[in-house]
């Protein structure tokens, strides 16, 4: 009977010709090592100078880790919630700076960079703190619009149930199936809209700072 191979031995006929991308694997360390400073600065951004991380890399592989860092801040920026969501913002934009100030120089500015990428990166930000306000104002107004239309089917409702319970009855729109369906019909057509404008911002973020696919 021929010998049964251990999982082992198995393994290692399989890996024997796999050859390790070096480059690939320190690039990828490195891109984490970017997300992971990234993050730390939005946690404390009063303890930790991005910029001398940045320049603490050599030229050939700081562009992996700002890949890493630009990853983190793009993670961030997302539909606010409430007003409180709105606050971060500004840090984002600080994030998002420091990059701007250390082109890769395939960008849209090329090797400009310096003051006038910045600047580019603060117009952007001061567009998007607006659009996040006008996102929140717009689905407050529906969310109003909705209820408003769906009353008085909501009132009939209640008026049926009251007539053959024999008490007055009311209803949590949210908890009438009817209701909740259009309602997520209706919200989800304003939120997708304003998905696809972030979506452009960031396409937009990311060809200003040479980061296109990112």
């Amino acid at each position: 009977m021929a010998m049964i191979k251990s999982a082992l031995e198995l393994a290692l006929e399989r890996t024997k010709d796999m050859v390790v991308d070096e480059v690939a694997l320190e690039e990828r360390s490195l891109k984490q090592e970017g997300k992971k400073a990234a993050g730390r600065f939005l946690d404390d951004p009063e303890t930790v100078d991005l910029a001398a991380i940045l320049a603490s890399y050599a030229k050939e592989k700081r562009k992996s880790v700002r890949e890493g860092m630009f990853e983190t801040f793009s993670a961030q920026l997302q539909l606010p919630t409430n007003e409180a969501s709105i606050a971060t913002v500004p840090l984002i934009a600080k994030g998002f700076a420091v990059l701007a100030a250390a082109p890769s120089g395939n960008g849209i500015l090329g090797n400009v960079g310096g003051a006038v990428a910045e600047k580019r990166v603060a117009a952007l930000f001061q567009q998007l703190e607006g659009f996040f306000k006008q996102y929140l104002d717009d689905m407050k107004n529906v969310e109003q619009a909705i209820r408003k239309q769906w009353a008085p089917k909501l009132r009939e409702k209640e008026r049926q149930l009251a007539a053959r319970m024999g008490q007055d009855v009311r209803i949590d729109p949210m908890s009438d199936p009817e209701f909740s369906a259009f309602y997520k019909q209706n919200v989800s057509a304003v939120r997708s809209q304003y998905l696809a404008a972030l979506d452009k911002a960031k396409a937009d973020l990311s060809a200003l700072l040479g980061m296109e696919g990112k």
